[in-house]
């Protein structure tokens, strides 16, 4: 006797999960200096540009993060 399979595939869908915002960060690669965390990228922007017009240090590692969900596509 053979088995047989049945196979269903469900699209799916990844979006921003509800009620969350995408928050930005940023860190100076030349000292210990940290923007404060924000919704608002531009502000974080901004504070970079001041610390280097402050210290003189061009390097910083931005991080944004969202969160995420995914939905069966209908």
């Amino acid at each position: 006797m053979t088995a047989r399979s049945v196979l269903r595939y469900v699209e799916h869908r990844i979006a921003r999960h509800p009620g969350t915002d995408v928050t930005f960060e940023a860190e100076c690669l030349g000292c210990d200096w940290q923007a404060a965390a924000s919704t608002d990228g531009a502000a974080v922007d901004v504070e970079c540009m001041s610390h280097t017009g402050r210290s003189g240090h061009p390097g910083f590692r931005r991080v944004c993060t969202s969160f995420a969900r995914v939905e069966r596509a209908e």
